[in-house]
């Protein structure tokens, strides 16, 4: 498996810098130090059946594209590889001549609209499950199926254990019949012979662990109890949050978690940075033409990460902002996509070039 330091021994990099919050100019002392580069394969297995599209350590903060890859990510303007074309001078750790074929102005479009401020909004979507996840946290004791249980008690319902303990009967009394014709109502009987002869099953089978209710063979002539409604709908969501919960609280970076909390604000800053961030480059991507990734506010954005603004004021603040982002996007004079042509002549020059020894 090829690796970032045969690339380099091999003198396959056209394109080495640092990127992330270093290039940004939002990195604390504690930053880790991202890199971002483009290859171009060895001649040979560029031309066989073993073509490689990138390159990665193991934690993923050092990632390196094929020259072909690079050139089709540009195409949809992705904002990672489109960055590349705008790193500070002072990141690029290493440019081979060829490369200067490329500048962003070739490569920005209207297509940003969607790859930077569409990105961004879905960043807004994950503060927002990411705030309700750490101020209405899932208790660990799971709810069962009958939490979510009710019973018809004159116009109106009551929860079918409340039920049970009001009439003083125990659930393994129960018994329950379909009604037919209608989603998810039960017939509810309570055997009332002294040794349970009648043997009806119960509500559920286990109260821990059953995802339906129970149903009994009822005998004719006897007369119902109450009708029960299962809510299941609001069962399979409430399973679904409450195992994405715990999955989040399993997998969390315990350090942002920590500082999530610590500044008070109980949302992810460093997200709201980068919501932030995305948006007002794709607002001067619309407006100027202009891919500018050392981000100008940078106090405004270390902000942001400090937690000094609450939640609900950066929310609405970033929402406005989109609706400026889409605005401008609307009557901008970039392309709707970049040239496609002019992008692969220029893929076909380099490599030729570059196989060549030319440059």
């Amino acid at each position: 498996m090829m690796t970032i330091a045969d690339l380099r021994s091999q003198r396959l990099v056209l394109f080495e810098a640092i990127s992330g919050s270093r290039a940004y100019g939002t990195n604390l002392p504690h930053s880790d130090t991202d890199l971002k580069g483009v290859f171009v394969l060895p001649e040979a297995q560029f031309l066989g059946l073993d073509y490689v599209p990138q390159v990665a350590n193991e934690t993923n903060d050092e990632v390196f594209y094929e020259l072909r890859r690079f050139v089709e990510l540009l195409l949809k303007n992705n904002p990672t590889v489109l960055e590349l074309l705008g790193t500070p001078s002072e990141c690029i750790i290493y440019k081979h001549p060829l490369f200067e074929q490329f500048k962003a102005a070739q490569f920005l479009s209207k297509l940003c609209r969607q790859s930077f401020a569409e990105y961004a909004v879905a960043q807004i979507r994950k503060a927002k499950g990411l705030n309700k996840k750490i101020n209405h946290p899932e208790p660990p004791a799971r709810k069962s199926v009958l939490d979510f249980c009710y019973v018809t008690v004159g116009a109106g319902a009551q929860p079918v254990t409340t039920w049970l303990e009001r009439k003083g009967y125990e659930a393994t009394r129960c018994g329950l019949v379909k009604v037919s014709h209608l989603t998810d109502l039960y017939a509810l009987f309570i055997d009332q012979t002294p040794d349970c002869s009648l043997g009806y099953r119960g509500l559920v089978r286990d109260p821990e662990t059953s995802q339906d209710v129970l149903l009994s063979a009822v005998p004719k002539g006897e007369e119902t109890s109450a009708y029960l409604s299962f809510n299941r709908n609001g069962y399979s969501t409430y399973c679904r949050v409450f195992r994405e919960y715990w999955e989040w609280v399993a997998k969390r970076n315990v350090e942002r978690y920590e500082n999530t909390v610590q500044h008070g604000k109980n949302y992810d800053a460093k997200n709201m940075l980068h919501v932030f961030r995305l948006l007002q480059m794709a607002q001067e991507i619309a407006e100027k033409g202009e891919l500018q990734v050392r981000r100008p506010n940078r106090e405004f954005l270390l902000q942001i990460r400090r937690g000094e603004f609450d939640y609900e004021e950066l929310v609405t603040e970033a929402e406005q902002l989109v609706t400026t982002v889409e605005a401008a996007f609307t009557v901008s004079a970039l392309p709707e996509a970049p040239d496609k042509q002019l992008a692969e002549q220029v893929l076909i020059q380099i490599r030729r070039a570059f196989y060549s020894g030319a440059g």
